[in-house]
């Protein structure tokens, strides 16, 4: 959120020291990992149901934060007691609720915001949404009367397999229920009764949601992230068409570009109606931000050229010399992130400078995935230390979650059980010996060699994924 309102001319109060609000913020889950990576932070969250904030509030006393604050409150009760907020979010809310609620939500965040505050609101969007209500419909329809939500997702599935293997395999529907189905597959059931079983379901239009934020005095800052390279805001023909269709319209571009992409999901940033928000990204907002990159470097194909690869397997080549040294220099240090002035003097030696055609240069690769645009550091371990120390949070997660929130605020899977084991031991108490004798006890089955090769893997895991700490 800080990174995306500098990119757009906007001083958001520094992420070291800012009022984070979260509206609906369920156990806290999002917002304790937060308040334990910024410890100079003030975080604040209420939800109307009470048993996940008993639950969070337990997780708060167990791990002795003393900078967030949990409480069960009724949106349409909150009001401007709470103070200003520099970063608010309302995360799976404003389509799934009713009109004075989703009313209400725009309307808190148009009263505490700080004059730079941004905040961040998900929603399901129209045309794609479209989709979504029919195949809700249709599960709901078929499970009528069941009252157990995760069996009622299993029934609605099963429906809509039984329709799609009713439709010949050319059918463009059957190919539209086969993409959905794979979605709902891989996600926890209770994210499918949440997002197409709950009992409020209102998809919106963007640019009906942009004239709801600005009824109370907000305007739309950005997507929270930049598009991935695939998508059409790049294909230059389709951006001629639609430049011309939008007349200089921004919200009318952005809605003709969901209507291309039939779009059914967002991630929006709204700040205060009376900000000047830049479109074009100034060069001089870069030296504000940090930079990390998690790319591996080798040679590339190409003669004189180098190759850039993502864990996930996006690849690029390079021979631009400023590119090689951002990029190798960046991955030599992650999961760190470092600012530019720490990075210039190298880019200066080869050739890179901050200019347009730099500034340009930096979001291509950033949309490439290839660097990440942060609007601080975390806390993150600057090497594997001999007696590595994970994070509270995650040591914590490790007890109870299949997965944990790293430094990053990243999700890590623990659905291995020895890279849970090994989690569990790593509070700053054990080196290499003990935790190999740790192991070894936990899973006498292994080999040594088995426990020492699981040991280090591991261990380079948590490292990289940033589950270390300082």
């Amino acid at each position: 959120m800080a990174a995306m309102a500098i990119l757009h001319g906007l001083s958001p109060a520094p992420v070291e020291r800012c009022r984070v609000l979260e509206i609906a913020c369920g156990d806290g889950a999002n917002l304790i990992p937060m308040a334990y990576a910024i410890p100079g932070g003030e975080f604040v969250g209420f939800d109307l149901a009470l048993s996940p904030i008993e639950r969070g509030q337990e997780r708060i006393h167990e791990l002795g934060l003393q900078n967030i604050k949990l409480f069960q409150r009724d949106l349409l009760e909150v009001g401007t007691e709470l103070g200003q907020f520099d970063y608010i979010t309302a995360h799976g809310l404003y389509a799934w609720v009713p009109e004075p609620v989703r009313d209400r939500m725009l309307a808190l965040c148009g009263e505490l915001l700080t004059p730079d505050g941004i905040a961040f609101v998900s929603y399901n969007t129209l045309p794609g949404g479209h989709l979504r209500v029919m195949l809700r419909e249709m599960m709901l329809y078929s499970t009528q009367g069941i009252g157990d939500a995760r069996e009622r997702v299993v029934q609605g599935i099963r429906f809509l397999e039984f329709l799609k293997d009713a439709r010949e395999e050319s059918d463009a529907f059957r190919a539209l229920l086969e993409t959905q189905l794979a979605k709902m597959k891989k996600r926890d059931p209770a994210i499918t009764c949440h997002d197409e079983m709950t009992e409020a379901y209102h998809p919106v239009y963007f640019s009906g949601f942009v004239d709801h934020a600005r009824r109370h005095g907000l305007q739309y800052l950005s997507d929270a992230e930049l598009p991935p390279p695939p998508d059409p805001c790049y294909s230059g023909q389709i951006q001629a068409a639609l430049e011309d269709a939008a007349g200089g319209d921004d919200v009318r571009r952005e809605q003709l570009l969901d209507f291309v992409r039939m779009r059914m999901y967002r991630e929006t940033l709204l700040c205060r109606a009376d900000r000047a928000v830049q479109r074009g990204f100034a060069p001089e907002s870069f030296r504000r931000l940090y930079f990390a990159s998690h790319a591996s470097a080798s040679p590339g194909e190409a003669p004189g050229s180098t190759a850039f690869v993502l864990p996930g397997g996006i690849r690029m080549e390079s021979n631009h010399a400023g590119v090689t040294a951002l990029l190798t220099r960046l991955g030599s240090v992650w999961p760190r992130a470092l600012g530019f002035d720490e990075l210039e003097p190298l880019l200066a030696e080869n050739g890179f400078v901050l200019d347009a055609n730099g500034a340009a240069l930096l979001i291509r690769l950033a949309i490439a995935k290839m660097i990440e645009l942060h609007g601080w550091q975390a806390p993150v371990a600057q090497t594997l230390a001999e007696r590595p120390k994970a994070s509270a949070v995650c040591l914590q997660e490790a007890s109870s979650r299949p997965y944990a929130t790293s430094l990053l605020h990243e999700a890590v899977s623990l659905e291995d059980p020895q890279v849970r084991a090994l989690l569990k031991l790593l509070d700053g108490t054990r080196d290499r010996d003990g935790l190999r004798a740790a192991m070894s006890a936990e899973f006498p089955d292994e080999s040594g060699e088995e426990v020492d090769a699981g040991l280090e893997r591991s261990l380079s895991l948590f490292y990289a994924a940033g589950v270390l700490q300082a």
